[in-house]
């Protein structure tokens, strides 16, 4: 008789098509035990749910590859733009200097902006230990929207922040609370999809709901979340999409749980949904 603690998950193609069982296994049957071989298998499952995050992740960044080279793709082209200006302005006679120096500038920036794009890409594809710091959400918050951009110009989705510039900092694992964002943010586009690209409204609010407690709003005008329960759609393997893994709230979920918070939905009076969840504030 051997004891692992084993999680199973679909792998899709890019056409949604699933192919292959991806299954993480770890044997603990020689911790099964003792109290210390207790904790070390609770240690491996933490691991294993670590890597079943990283691997939600990864597949959510996967599905936004389409927006996201569109968002690099502005840039690079400001930087050849700019580029094949500059050298017109260098090569007059005589050289028009002040020209070629604000195309150089202009390089500059939409270099750097090309540049953050990818450092937030590689930031949440990074597998890395939780690494509990302090966080400005209201900054997660808005690397998490530039993202998204081009998801919600595409889907012709009227977006609004609505962030409290006094909110203080979480402690927290920045990636891990960008990831729960991010599932809000693509679900609440996603509802809307069959709703008229008139109504299709979205809104992100940070505030702080008590003096040691930070919220973070995600409010949608889509279909709403019918008749069930928060804690059905919330399971593991739960989804209402053709290609869906069911894994983002219950991944979101269990995040938010490991930071000291809660996350829960309530459906809005107009139609649609509101998800938040609250975090404690960092203690100066």
């Amino acid at each position: 008789m051997r004891y692992y603690i084993s999680s199973k998950f679909l792998l899709r193609d890019g056409a949604g098509k699933a192919y292959a069982v991806c299954c993480i296994a770890t044997d603990i049957t020689e911790r099964k035990s003792t109290e210390v071989e207790l904790r070390h298998s609770e240690e491996a499952l933490r691991e294993a749910q670590a890597v079943l995050a990283h691997v939600s992740r990864v597949t959510t960044v996967g599905e936004l590859a389409a927006s996201i080279a569109h968002e690099l793709n502005q840039p690079l082209t400001g930087v050849v733009t700019n580029g094949n200006a500059c050298l017109r302005w260098l090569g007059g006679k005589p050289p028009n200097l002040e020209e070629a120096t604000q195309s150089v500038i202009r390089i500059l920036r939409d270099g750097k902006r090309a540049a953050d794009v990818i450092a937030r890409v590689r930031a949440l594809m990074r597998r890395t230990t939780t690494e509990m710091v302090a966080v400005d959400l209201n900054d997660a918050i808005r690397e998490v929207i530039i993202l998204v951009q081009a998801e919600v110009r595409k889907n012709g989705v009227k977006l609004r922040i609505d962030l409290d510039p006094s909110l203080p900092p979480v402690n927290g694992d920045r990636v891990q609370l960008q990831q729960v964002v991010l599932n809000l943010v693509i679900n609440a586009i996603e509802a809307m999809a069959s709703v008229d690209c008139e109504n299709r409204e979205l809104r992100v609010v940070s505030r702080r709901q008590e003096p040691e407690i930070a919220l973070v709003a995600v409010r949608d005008s889509g279909v709403g979340i019918g008749q069930q329960s928060f804690e059905e759609i919330s399971e593991a393997f739960f989804t209402t999409k053709p290609h869906g893994m069911g894994m983002g709230l219950s991944i979101s979920r269990s995040i938010v749980g490991s930071h000291g918070g809660r996350l829960w939905a309530e459906p809005n009076a107009d139609g649609g949904a509101t998800f938040q969840f609250t975090l404690p504030v960092r203690e100066p």
